[in-house]
């Protein structure tokens, strides 16, 4: 399996690759939520619902304990606020900026730290979450086994990624609209235009949905399952432990 993370322009290191994400979506932060909506013609929204409801089970538990890692602005941890489900939740972001949006949005305890170290013990979560944040990653295999230490067993993982979709003619429509017209609006609504260009850069890049499962299977994951959403421009992934 790959050892690659994100490869922003101007990266030599996985070291360099980290600070450009962080800087960039830290500049973008005050927008975040705007731009997320507007780009994703609202279906963000919906994409989440379908993992808050995909790991229900767990997340009813009196006694279990949840991660949503590189929570952003929040919008995972509240749609599982609303579900108003009795696990323990918790956030965590490695982009100062975002935590602070993300204060504004949730009642949840709130954590800086890298996914790729994170300050928790051994087995320690029953769930954890990742929202469009896991492509971002400098070191995807590092990152699925800090997934998997962090993890009960028995407890599981879920992705929420861009992927690329089959289909050729809507998929050169996507690619259309992710490399021209999403750069654009949101250059102009974030005030950078340097985010918005490194997102579908980074969903090319990033492994498809057949891919990504396979990585997860070889870090270790016993059960791997995902679905692709909006005509598999986006895919869930689960994986248990």
């Amino acid at each position: 399996m790959s050892a690659t993370g994100t490869t922003p322009r101007g990266a030599a290191t996985e070291q360099e690759a980290s600070r450009i994400v962080r800087g960039m979506f830290g500049r973008i932060a005050h927008r975040y939520d705007f731009l997320n909506h507007l780009l994703s013609f609202n279906l963000d929204r919906r994409w989440r619902a379908r993992l808050t409801d995909r790991v229900g089970e767990i997340l009813d538990r009196e006694d279990a304990r949840v991660l949503d890692l590189c929570c952003g602005t929040a919008d995972v941890l509240v749609a599982i606020e609303k579900r108003r489900g009795r696990a323990l939740i918790f956030g965590s972001d490695f982009c100062h900026p975002m935590l602070k949006a993300a204060q504004r949005k949730t009642q949840a305890p709130l954590f800086e730290a890298d996914a790729l170290q994170l300050p928790l013990a051994d087995s320690s979560m029953d769930l954890v979450t990742i929202a469009f944040g896991f492509r971002n990653l400098a070191n995807y295999r590092e990152g699925l086994s800090e997934l998997l230490r962090v993890l009960k067993p028995g407890g599981a993982a879920a992705i929420l990624e861009f992927s690329q979709p089959k289909q050729r003619v809507f998929g050169a429509l996507y690619g259309w609209f992710s490399m021209r017209v999403l750069p654009w609006i949101g250059g102009i609504i974030s005030g950078t235009r340097e985010a918005y260009s490194y997102l579908p850069e980074s969903i090319a890049k990033f492994p498809d949905a057949e891919n990504l499962a396979a990585q997860m299977r070889a870090a270790g994951f016993a059960r791997v399952e995902f679905e692709r959403m909006t005509g598999g421009t986006v895919a869930l992934h689960r994986g248990w432990k």
